[in-house]
């Protein structure tokens, strides 16, 4: 399924060294998004949406993961919070998703401190009851994907029993809390910031669920997006090493196995979309993703040689940006699968 005109993927494609370098908010890429009418597909008609299937936006997403991660990355994010806010009160799916939909506003996440950041020390961000129903606010929320620029951050925090709440905190709380965005390795344009929770007043009707033993549930915040991206940038990277074989014949074997793996892994995350499996099934695409965007990309690099290493050259950028699986979401199982086939040699 196409969802963007030729025209428009040139677009994204003419701005990913930049959304990647720069600390911009890649504003006129996802203008690009606006005007194809993804931003809508996820959301439900009642909301101003258009209720599409799960394989349709995933079509969508890998197509501009394949141009533009940085732009796939911010995209992935408010797809997040937006599955998270479907499930949660109706009260604050009105208040957020009609602007959502339309592109007039973004809402992300701030979840790692729940699943993969940190863990080891301690709740990075404690929840204390108020007697309104409300909590405050008191820590870190780590990693938070354009948090100047969202209306809403739907985050989660640990209570002092040990149970977790989710919650969607306005953009209107956070006065002074966000920093700069971190200086990342690559998606530098994401505007990926820490926010520094002091005495923040969570009201009553901005919780989503819980109080729960794990608010995320077993696969946490590693989902099917995450893989899809994976997919979108081997995608890129095995188009780049097919073209060289045209001129290159001994190349031809190395460029159909890899463009066979995006193929396989593309199909099972269809499958998935369509019939959701157990956690278990999640996680193993995840790790066969990233395995993928990982040998792909440096394929790649060392197809290309020493052009390949210098800036302007695409396939630097995406060697590095898959870099970013493996710090991103990334679970126990999917690191220690990574971590074994890494030390087998």
């Amino acid at each position: 399924m196409t969802v963007f005109s030729a025209e428009q993927l040139d677009q994204l494609s003419a701005g990913a060294e930049r959304a990647d370098q720069r600390v911009d908010w890649p504003a006129a890429s996802w203008a690009v998004l606006r005007e194809s009418g993804i931003l809508r597909r996820s959301i439900p008609t009642e909301y101003r949406g258009n209720g599409l299937k799960p394989v349709e936006l995933l079509e969508g997403m890998e197509q501009i993961a394949s141009r533009c991660l940085t732009t796939a990355f911010v995209l992935s994010q408010r797809e997040a919070a937006i599955r998270h806010l479907i499930k949660g009160p109706e009260h604050l799916r009105r208040r957020y998703l009609p602007a959502v939909a339309t592109g007039d506003a973004y809402v992300t996440v701030g979840l790692s401190q729940l699943t993969t950041s940190r863990q080891h020390l301690g709740p990075a961000l404690r929840a204390t009851p108020r007697t309104d129903g409300g909590y405050q606010l008191d820590g870190e929320i780590p990693w938070v994907t354009g948090a100047d620029q969202a209306v809403a951050v739907i985050a989660g925090a640990t209570r002092t029993d040990g149970s977790q709440i989710l919650f969607a905190l306005p953009a209107e709380c956070l006065g002074g809390m966000i920093e700069a965005p971190l200086p990342l390795a690559a998606l530098v344009g994401s505007r990926t910031s820490l926010i520094r929770c002091v005495g923040v007043e969570l009201p009553p009707d901005a919780i989503m669920a819980g109080p729960t033993e794990s608010v995320l549930g077993q696969v946490g915040g590693g989902g099917l997006d995450t893989s899809c991206l994976a997919i979108g940038l081997a995608s890129a990277a095995a188009g780049y090493i097919l073209k060289e074989a045209e001129n290159r014949a001994d190349l031809l074997p190395v460029a159909r196995r890899f463009a066979d793996g995006v193929q396989r892994n593309r199909a099972t995350l269809h499958a998935l979309a369509e019939s959701p499996g157990d956690a278990q099934q999640t996680l193993a695409l995840r790790l066969d993703c990233t395995k993928l965007a990982l040998r792909a990309t440096q394929a790649g690099l060392m197809i290309a040689k020493g052009i390949g290493f210098v800036a302007s050259h695409p396939i630097q950028r995406w060697a590095r940006q898959a870099l970013f699986f493996l710090v991103w979401s990334c679970p126990r199982p999917v690191a220690e699968g990574v971590l074994a086939d890494l030390a087998n040699w």
